[in-house]
């Protein structure tokens, strides 16, 4: 966004001595001018177009700019970073404030946010209300900008598979949490650690009706207000010792004992045909202190730095994440999944590394379980793919994080024309790497063993993006930040020839990263 006028550029409206301006009305005039239901055919609700600033940002990280833009901690909003393979910053991070919109479900119920005014209704398919909200807009001039720029940024809980397979409903939803929550942000920053710059974006919405040149200076003035923080220097929290220590074992919804017995009655239903393999897991409660969500963000990315990292902030609660695993991206025509099958502690030192990777790659089990869990991916892609397309384009590489590595593998296709954001979710979600195969037969055992619903954990959380684009993590390696209570869940994959002791084992050295930054967010972030 320029100040310095050059040339008259003829708009539907007006004669704009203002270039940037003026390419705007003119991109936004014929869907201000259309009728209700667009200018073509295919528009759902409008335009949606990108109005941005860019600034140097060699001096900020993405937490210090974070907290210099984040003015309202009562208010929606978001952080997401990455590491690529856990050891190499990603380029792109993410941050989301300002809220237009807040989009939650919870069964059948929706409930929609806009501007402070909330709106409840009954869906008989509220997945399907969740992905229409970020396809009702057409991306107008956004050819320039990074793969995301605005839409939806949140989760999709385990239960939202409801909405794709007809499942019992036997276990205790005993969390007041939301199925599914996302925050569509009226001012996105993307900051780009290679160019060391920033774009504070502000992805217009363009409706029948509107004023375009209005839109513009109200866009111009949000992005102003932003950018002048910016460059405001942010107020540090300091370090503190959290006086409440960390339990070393903290209660869990399913002790050991128990925790074995659902590992051999899964053995039992494998041994009789039922499926091949199952994902248990259970749930660690620990007490939330002074413990802020955001300080244990920061501890989470220190301790555990991964692919997907995110802090989401709603009214009740927020979601801290950092998950190793893609459930699915889709950029354009091509949509990949990445699962992640066989962990391994990390050893203590590089040659015991080595030594621990040579192990995971010959372990029987861990290769029969590997390979089981990407047939499952490319047949999950290959309902929506065009014949032919689905290719593994990595297969059993070992990537190492804080705690522990895994053996990962890459799947993508090209997908059939007209394929929708909820035709991918509904294809992939949830992953079998979280449910096991086949994915029904092993959901519906899952739903018969586990005591507790799953809330959060095992569904997805990232951005469903304007324009299509979508990229979901599994929700895992996450803390369910309460008010009270913050809550981290894991599982293991149990096949026929499982070690319930084993099993158990993997639930804790999953959980140990996680508990890590909590012990860390007490003990040197807090206040």
């Amino acid at each position: 966004m320029g100040s310095n006028p050059r040339t008259a550029i003829h708009g539907a409206r007006a004669i704009i001595h203002h270039p940037e301006k003026a390419a705007f009305v003119l991109a936004a005039s014929p869907w201000a001018d259309a009728p209700a239901d667009g200018p073509d055919a295919g528009s759902t609700g409008g335009a949606v177009i990108p109005v941005y600033r860019e600034v140097v940002t060699d001096l900020l990280t993405p937490l210090s700019a974070f907290l210099r833009v984040d003015r309202d901690p009562s208010e929606p909003a978001y952080l997401l970073e990455s590491v690529e393979g856990g050891e190499k910053w990603g380029r792109y991070s993410f941050i989301g404030i300002a809220p237009r919109e807040l989009v939650r479900t919870r069964g059948h119920e929706v409930s929609i946010t806009t501007k402070g005014r909330e709106q409840r209704f009954r869906a008989d398919d509220p997945l399907h209300v969740v992905t229409k909200r970020s396809a009702r807009f057409t991306p107008v001039l956004a050819e320039s900008h990074p793969r995301f720029f605005g839409g939806l940024v949140g989760y999709l809980g385990y239960d939202m598979v409801r909405f794709i397979e007809d499942l019992p409903e036997r276990a205790t939803r005993d969390l007041p949490i939301w199925d599914s929550a996302l925050i569509d942000a009226g001012i996105v920053i993307a900051l780009d650690s290679l160019r060391q710059r920033a774009r504070v974006i502000c992805p217009v919405q363009v409706t029948p009706g509107a004023d375009p040149s209005a839109l513009w200076e109200q866009a111009r003035a949000a992005i102003d207000t932003v950018v002048a923080r910016l460059r405001t220097p942010e107020a540090v929290p300091s370090p503190g010792i959290e006086l409440d220590p960390l339990e070393v074992d903290p209660p869990v919804n399913v002790e050991g004992p128990e925790f074995q017995k659902m590992v051999e009655r899964a053995r039992e239903y494998i041994a009789a045909g039922d499926c091949i393999q199952v994902v248990l897991s259970r749930r660690f409660e620990i007490p939330t202190g002074r413990t802020k969500p955001f300080d244990l963000y920061r501890a989470l990315r220190l301790t555990n730095p991964s692919p997907y990292m995110f802090f989401m902030r709603f009214p009740e609660y927020a979601l801290v994440g950092a998950s190793p695993e893609l459930l699915v991206r889709r950029q354009g025509d091509v949509a990949e999944v990445r699962p992640i099958a066989g962990t391994r502690r990390r050893g203590s030192d590089p040659a015991h590394d080595v030594a621990i990777e040579a192990e995971l790659r010959a372990d029987p089990k861990e290769i029969a379980e590997h390979v089981m869990l990407v047939d499952l991916g490319r047949n999950d892609l290959g309902r929506i793919a065009i014949p032919g397309t689905v290719k593994v384009r990595e297969q059993m590489v070992v990537e190492r994080y804080s705690h522990v590595m895994h053996l990962v593998s890459q799947v993508e296709a090209r997908l059939r024309p007209g394929t929708s954001t909820e035709d991918v979710i509904r294809a992939t979600f949830p992953a079998g790497t979280l449910s096991g195969a086949p994915k029904v037969r092993a959901m519906q055992i899952i739903e018969e063993l586990e005591p507790n619903g799953r809330g959060v954990y095992g569904g997805a959380a990232g951005y469903l993006g304007y324009g299509g684009n979508l990229d979901l993590a599994i929700a895992i390696r996450s803390v369910l930040a309460m008010p009270d209570r913050l809550y981290v869940q894991t599982g293991a994959g149990v096949v026929y020839d499982s070690d319930p002791a084993r099993e158990l084992e993997e639930t804790r050295e999953k959980a140990r990263g996680v508990l890590t930054a909590i012990r860390l967010a007490r003990e040197a972030l807090g206040p």
